[in-house]
């Protein structure tokens, strides 16, 4: 279980940031997304894959063994607009 504020459930992360946050690589989680084990949205602009936050904690739930509470620094989408 990741802790985060309840504004933040519906924040997107980079493929890279949700990549970090389950412990796996990008590439997993794009066979993830070809296999629909775990589907990543589209960014609208760019099309690169992006994933909501509340169901990347959802998918963490499922995996036995994993409910551990984790604090992790997140950087959001948003955020990234806000460096440039």
């Amino acid at each position: 279980m990741i802790i985060m504020e309840a504004a933040n459930r519906d924040k997107y992360i980079t493929i890279k940031e949700a990549s970090r946050v389950l412990g796996v690589s990008t590439l997993t989680l794009r066979n993830w997304d070809k296999k629909n084990k775990l589907v990543a949205y589209r960014h609208p602009i760019n099309n690169y894959r992006v994933y909501r936050l509340a169901e990347l904690e959802k998918f963490l739930e499922k995996i036995p063994n994993h409910n551990k509470p984790r604090k992790i620094d997140i950087k959001f989408i948003d955020d990234y607009d806000e460096e440039n």
